[in-house]
C-alpha cells in the first residue's frame, strides 16, 4: 500500500474486523490513507433490516450460500459488512476493490459486488485458500467473479490453477516485496563472539519451532557454543518452553515473545544465522513464502529452511543459505553445524542474499505487475483521481463529537442531527463508544446509519501506542494545568482524540462541537492538534468540575449551556439551551418528546439560530484556510 501510494494512487482502505493486538506494524503511520473500519455488528444489524426494506439486500446471494456452503461461512455476516463497504466506497468515489487474503475477506468482497457492481480483484497466498476459506467450491465462485487473482508464488498460483481451471487465465503470479529503504546495505556480516541463531513467527506447529530445538539441542550435544532467539508468541509457547527446560538448553535457547517490527529487525540485523524450519501441520497449513525471510535476506544474514511451498523461489540452496526437508530435524542441525562453523560461508551467503532481493524482490519491482493489472481491470484511473480529489475538497466542515451513544443524558441528541440536517448543516457525527447496554428505540435506530463510530478499544490503543511522543506532549501539557481534568476521563478522551486526528483531517474539519463536557476534554485537544474551533453543550449535571469548565468555556467561540451562571459575561455565541422548556427537567421533556412523538421542546427557532452559527463557525475557518494573511 505504501508502494501504491509513492506512485501516485489515492487509497481508501477498508477493515472488516479490528486486530487482535494494539501492537502495530511502525510502517502503518506511514500511510496517507486512514483505515476505516466497519462499525459494530449492532449497528450492523440495523443496516441489513433497512436495506431488507429499501430491496438492497443480497437475499438470494446469502441464501444460496447459506444452503451450499453451510452457516460456518456466516453469510449473513459477509453480507452485513460488504452492505457498509459498499456505501463507504460509494461516497469515496471508488471503482475498484482489492482484497489480500482468499479467504473471508475475499467473500465479503463477492457480497460487495453483488450489492453494488463495483468490481474487486484478490492476493491470494497460500493457507487463505488452502484451509481458511473452507471450501474449493466457494474458491471458484470467488475466482471467477474477481476481475483478477495476483497469487503469492509459482507455487500459489499452481494450486489456485488446479483448484479453479476456469479461471486458470487471469490468475497471475505477483511476487511479495520488500522496501529496502527500511534496510540499509550493511558494511559487513556480523561475527559474533559467540554465533548468534534467530528465529521469527507465531508459535504454531508449522512453523517448526519443535523441530529447531531438537536441532540446538544436538548442536549442545555436540559441543558448539551458539544461541538462539525466538521472536513470537503463540499457543505453543508453554510448550516449548517445557521442552527447552527439559532438554537444559534455557542458558542457550530464548522465547522473546511478541517485539515490535524495529525490535525484530535489530535482532535479525544482530544474528548470524536466520532459521525457520516451516512444516506441514497436521491440518495441512504450512509456511508459503514467509516474509520475515526477505527480511533477513534484506539483512544479510544467511537462511536456513525448508525446501517447502515458495521457499525455494526466495532461498537459493547453496547460494543464499541452505535447504532441507520439512522434518528433518538430522538435516536441519547438519545445516545449522556447516553455518557455525565457517564464518567466511555464513557472509557469503549473505551477500547473495541481499544481492537477490536487490534484483528480484524489490518493492518498486514487485508491485509493477500488480499496478499494471489495476490499470487494466479500472475504467479510467485518472479520472478517478480527480473525483476523489473533488469529494475530498467537499467533505463535512462541522464534526459532532458524542462521547458515548446512546446516551440517557442527551435525550435529545437524534432530534438535533435531524434538525440540522433539515437545514444542511454538513455535520459528520462521531461517536467514540457504542454503548451496547442500552436498548436502540426507532430514532435511534433511524439515526444510526448515519453516525461514524470509533473502532473498537484495541485499535484505538494501537493510535495511542503509536505516537508515545504526542501522547506524552498531552500529558504534560495536563500536568501543567491548573484545573485537571480527572485523570480517567482524561486518557479515554486522549485515545479518542488521537484516533480522530485523522479521520478529521480526511475530512476537512474545521470545526467541532462537543456534544457533552465530556467530549470537550477531546475536543480541546483536538483544537491543538488540528489548530479547529471548538464549541460545546454543556449538560445540566456534568460530570466535570465547575472550575475546569469555565476555563474549558473560555477556549470555545461558542457554547449551549443550561447553567446560566457559566453565562456570565460571555459573548452573544453563549446560549441558553433552549432546546426544552424551563420549567421542566430537559431529561425528562427530551424522553417524552421522543416516546410520544409530542414534541414539547421548543420550536424552529431555537435550532435556526444554532444552525447558523455552526455554518458561520465553518465558513469563517475555511475562509482563514483558504485566504491566509
Amino acid at each position: 500500500m505504501l508502494a501504491l501510494e509513492r506512485l501516485g494512487l489515492e487509497l481508501e482502505i477498508g477493515s472488516v474486523y479490528p486486530p487482535l493486538t494494539s501492537l502495530r506494524h511502525e510502517h502503518v503511520s506511514c500511510l496517507r490513507a486512514p483505515i476505516h473500519y466497519a462499525p459494530p455488528q449492532e449497528i450492523l444489524r440495523i443496516s441489513e433490516k433497512n436495506a431488507k426494506i429499501a430491496g438492497r439486500w443480497p437475499r438470494d446471494l446469502v441464501e444460496q450460500h447459506e444452503r451450499k456452503y453451510g452457516p460456518g461461512v456466516k453469510a449473513e455476516q459477509r453480507a452485513r459488512n460488504a452492505l457498509y463497504f459498499a456505501d463507504f466506497f460509494a461516497r469515496n468515489q471508488v471503482d475498484h476493490v482489492h482484497v489480500h487474503f482468499a479467504n473471508r475477506a475475499a467473500h465479503t468482497a463477492l457480497f460487495l459486488k453483488e450489492i453494488s457492481g463495483i468490481p474487486f480483484s484478490v492476493t491470494a497466498h497460500g493457507q487463505d485458500f488452502m484451509k481458511d476459506l473452507g471450501s474449493d467450491d466457494l474458491l471458484r465462485e470467488i475466482c471467477a467473479a474477481a476481475e483478477f487473482v495476483a497469487a503469492e508464488t509459482d507455487y500459489s498460483r499452481e494450486l489456485i490453477c488446479q483448484r479453479c481451471p476456469d479461471s486458470a487465465a487471469k490468475i497471475h503470479r505477483v511476487y511479495n516485496g520488500i522496501d529496502l529503504e527500511h534496510f540499509p546495505t550493511p558494511a559487513q556480516g556480523t561475527t559474533n563472539p559467540v554465533p548468534r541463531i534467530i528465529s521469527v513467527g507465531r508459535l504454531v506447529p508449522f512453523k517448526g519451532f519443535e523441530y529447531l530445538v531438537d536441532a540446538c539441542a544436538e548442536l549442545a550435544r555436540r559441543g558448539f557454543d551458539f544461541v538462539c532467539h525466538i521472536v513470537g508468541d503463540g499457543p505453543l509457547r508453554d510448550r516449548l518452553g517445557a521442552k527447552i527446560d527439559m532438554l537444559n538448553l534455557s542458558s542457550r535457547i530464548n522465547l522473546l515473545g511478541s517485539l515490535s517490527q524495529r525490535a525484530v529487525l535489530e535482532k535479525i540485523q544482530a544474528a548470524d544465522i536466520f532459521a525457520l524450519a516451516s512444516v506441514i501441520d497436521a491440518q495441512g497449513a504450512s509456511d508459503v513464502f514467509p516474509t520475515v525471510i526477505l527480511e533477513a535476506m534484506a539483512s544479510a544474514r544467511p537462511v536456513v529452511s525448508t525446501r517447502l511451498a515458495g521457499i525455494p523461489e526466495l532461498v537459493v540452496d547453496g547460494e543464499t543459505g541452505v535447504l532441507v526437508s520439512p522434518g528433518d530435524t538430522a538435516a536441519l542441525t547438519c545445516a545449522l553445524e556447516q553455518l557455525l562453523r565457517d564464518p567466511e560461508l555464513r557472509l557469503r551467503f549473505g551477500r547473495a542474499g541481499r544481492a537477490r532481493i536487490e534484483q528480484h524482490f524489490r518493492i518498486e519491482d514487485t508491485v509493477a505487475p500488480l499496478l499494471k493489472l489495476f490499470e487494466r481491470t479500472s475504467t479510467n484511473s485518472a479520472k478517478s483521481s480527480q473525483r476523489h480529489a473533488s469529494h475530498t475538497e467537499a467533505a463535512t466542515g462541522i464534526a459532532y463529537l458524542i462521547d458515548r451513544w446512546p446516551d440517557s443524558d442527551l435525550p435529545l441528541l437524534e432530534r438535533e442531527l435531524e434538525e440540522m440536517k433539515r437545514r444542511n448543516v454538513p455535520i459528520a457525527p462521531f461517536v467514540c463508544e457504542l454503548n451496547s447496554s442500552a436498548r436502540l428505540d426507532r430514532a435511534m435506530k433511524q439515526m444510526a446509519s448515519s453516525l461514524e463510530f470509533l473502532p473498537d478499544a484495541t485499535v484505538i490503543e494501537a493510535e495511542w501506542r503509536a505516537d508515545p511522543a504526542l501522547a506524552q506532549s498531552l500529558e504534560e501539557e495536563r500536568a501543567q494545568q491548573r484545573n485537571r481534568v480527572p485523570s480517567a476521563i482524561f486518557l479515554r478522551q486522549a485515545r479518542f482524540a488521537l484516533a480522530l486526528q485523522r479521520l478529521l483531517r480526511e475530512k476537512n474539519v474545521s470545526h467541532v462541537h462537543a456534544t457533552s463536557s465530556r467530549a470537550l476534554v477531546c475536543a480541546l485537544m483536538l483544537k491543538k492538534l488540528l489548530n479547529v474551533t471548538v464549541s460545546a453543550t454543556i449538560e445540566p449535571r456534568p460530570e466535570l468540575p465547575r472550575d475546569w469548565i469555565e476555563n474549558a468555556l473560555s477556549q470555545c467561540v461558542a457554547a449551549r449551556l443550561c447553567n446560566r451562571k457559566l453565562l456570565h459575561q460571555r459573548s452573544g455565541s453563549f446560549l441558553v439551551d433552549k432546546t426544552t422548556f424551563r420549567s421542566a427537567p430537559r431529561k425528562a421533556l427530551g424522553l417524552i418528546t421522543r416516546k410520544t412523538g409530542i414534541d414539547l421542546t421548543t420550536g424552529a427557532r431555537f435550532w435556526q439560530e444554532w444552525a447558523k452559527l455552526l455554518l458561520r463557525w465553518s465558513c469563517d475557518r475555511k475562509s482563514k484556510i483558504e485566504n491566509p494573511k
